[in-house]
């Protein structure tokens, strides 16, 4: 189940809940009772293989466009 950020305005706690994404854009009390709350955008780091980055390329091109180009 996802899980989204919410930011309390009225006491500046931050706090997470699990909803699934067809609730993703309802409101969320804080854990004090405040209403006044607004959900922050998350960054998502998705890696391969245990996090070691893309692989280099192997075709001997490189670049913006493969070195085809000759940049």
């Amino acid at each position: 189940m996802p899980r989204y950020e919410f930011r309390c305005r009225a006491c500046g706690d931050t706090f997470e809940v699990n909803r699934p994404m067809a609730r993703a854009s309802e409101p969320a009390p804080c854990p004090q009772g405040h209403d006044d709350t607004v959900k922050l955008l998350s960054t998502v780091a998705v890696t391969g293989r245990g996090g070691a980055g893309a692989a280099a390329p192997t075709s001997g091109g490189g670049g913006c466009c493969g070195g085809a180009c000759g940049c």
